[in-house]
């Protein structure tokens, strides 16, 4: 698969998740509410997204060549480039 590929495998699965979840920005910050109660610490929507990237990374160490992780972590980039600009 070339970048530009998994850029747009990544833009597309994010587009159609959104239509699923709703908004990245909305479902990551209820996420982030459910974190911040089981670990008793601040968490806000943007750190949501930077862990889903550490987690897909793991999945990714297991499994190099399972392509999706890398998508998925194209797509949470994205996710967290907007939330991090102060759109959460």
């Amino acid at each position: 698969m070339t970048r530009k590929e998994l850029l747009e495998t990544a833009l597309k699965a994010t587009t159609e998740r959104g239509q699923e979840y709703g908004k990245p920005e909305d479902n990551f910050a209820t996420i982030a509410r459910l974190w911040r109660v089981y670990l008793d610490t601040p968490i806000n929507a943007h750190d949501v997204a930077m862990m889903m990237i550490l987690f897909k990374v793991a999945r990714a160490k297991a499994n190099p060549g399972h392509i999706d992780n890398l998508v998925d972590i194209a797509g949470y980039a994205a996710c967290a480039a907007e939330l991090g600009a102060g759109n959460e």
